[in-house]
């Protein structure tokens, strides 16, 4: 067993049952206080272990890093693309810090003032460089929902979709973190009974749940990731929501897909969750008939059991009303063959990019991950505890995210990716 995910691991810092952050998850983001410069820290508890303070200390010189200042720099890419073997070394000696029985840190009350910050007084700020953004379409659930709305039930799964792992580039330049709110977008659209497109704000915005997985080390162009190494270059997991406004959709998505429907934010939450954290939770994903295609065949345990939720806040309202309750486990095509995949032409993945997983529905009702779902077009309108209804977003709403995996002693979580909708820019 790993000794970082000991369930019966305690750490000195107060952590309460139902916190996202416990000792076994050690989630790596990037924060800020004030007018100082943003480096690198863990969640724990309610509070941050402050990394670069660590590092000053000397606590990581036993790692092989190749770069002696990872932990104060503005983003993490440097760190992630140590690879997977300093990851784990790093992870162990801040887990050993952390913990009840070690008094390195426990004892050291001045060493403690610096490197321990409640989280409360930072500002969380976007973790990772983002140089690319691919976002995938792996839940058969959502793509069969959608199809049917459009092209009827018979067609609803277009023929490549149980082959291959279908997805489009995004525009990286604005994934944006939680707490960025976004204006509601412009844009062409075309009433079914109108001889021409209208210009104007979207009546149709809509969120997406998703989640994303950040790449470590990268491949060179040329070499492809084996679907059995794909793991190797994942660092870990975000939570995504991926914003569209359908009725621009609609109206450009033939012959090439989504584009002014999507670029306009795609938000992320801020602290990363890496693939150790989320091993006792690994599971299996949906049986996969057809047989992938000989480049795409990996055991089927590359899931995890991750409980998403998707709430609305309407403006001036109490108190979030969950509308969707979803499971990453949904979804049919897994991390390692969406990397496999990106990568088998021989296209180069690079330190920082970002891969979401698409829409996550589930095969009941609420469980359906965007508006388009769960009011079928708009035709089954959602109604709110404060008596309003919604078919898709309105100005002032507040979308909520959240996500975790529950241990039977502990959970860990992703916090929360949060964004209020605003009016449409004049």
């Amino acid at each position: 067993m790993d000794p970082t995910t000991d369930p019966f691991l305690k750490s000195f810092i107060p952590v309460s049952e139902y916190s996202d952050f416990p000792i076994q998850n050690l989630p790596y983001g990037i924060f800020k206080i004030k007018n100082e410069n943003p480096r690198v820290g863990v969640a724990i508890g309610e509070m941050i272990l402050d990394l670069s303070v660590i590092e000053d200390n000397g606590f990581f010189r036993t790692t092989n890093l190749k770069e002696k200042k990872v932990f104060t720099e503005s983003s993490l890419n440097k760190f992630m693309g140590e690879g997977k073997e300093i990851w784990s070394q790093v992870r162990l000696i801040i887990s050993k810090l952390l913990s009840a029985n070690e008094p390195v840190l426990r004892d050291n009350s001045e060493l403690r003032q610096k490197a321990l910050i409640a989280q409360k007084k930072v500002q969380m700020l976007m973790p990772v460089q983002i140089g690319n953004y691919t976002d995938f379409y792996s839940s058969k659930e959502h793509a069969t929902n959608v199809g049917i709305m459009f092209r009827g039930k018979d067609n609803a799964l277009m023929p490549n979709w149980l082959h291959l792992p279908v997805a489009y580039h995004g525009r990286a330049s604005s994934v944006i973190v939680s707490g960025t709110n976004i204006h509601r977008p412009k844009g062409q659209t075309k009433a079914d009974d109108a001889s021409g497109p209208t210009f104007g704000p979207s009546r149709l915005l809509d969120f997406e749940l998703e989640m994303g997985f950040f790449i470590g080390p990268g491949n060179e162009l040329g070499n492809p990731v084996t679907v059995d190494k794909a793991a190797e270059h994942i660092f870990g997991m975000v939570l995504v929501n991926d914003w569209s406004a359908r009725d621009i959709q609609k109206w450009e998505y033939q012959p090439l897909g989504p584009f002014l429907s999507k670029n306009f934010a795609t938000s992320i939450s801020p602290w990363i969750i890496t693939l150790e954290a989320l091993e006792p939770f690994r599971c299996g994903g949906p049986e996969q008939n057809p047989q992938p295609l000989p480049y795409l065949q990996v055991e089927n345990r590359w899931s995890y059991d991750i409980n998403l939720q998707v709430s609305i806040l309407p403006e001036n309202s109490g108190e979030p009303f969950a509308v969707c309750n979803s499971n990453f486990k949904y979804l049919y095509w897994n991390i390692c063959q969406q990397l496999a995949h990106h990568t088998v032409t021989g296209c180069n993945l690079e330190i920082g990019d970002l891969l979401a997983s698409g829409t996550i529905s589930g095969s009941t009702p609420d469980s359906y991950g965007s508006m388009l779902e769960l009011t079928w077009r708009g035709t089954k309108p959602i109604k709110l505890p404060n008596g309003d209804e919604r078919k898709f977003l309105v100005d002032g709403d507040t979308v909520i995210i959240k996500g975790w995996c529950q241990a039977e002693k502990y959970r860990v979580g992703f916090g929360e990716v949060k964004c209020k909708i605003l009016p449409s820019l004049r």
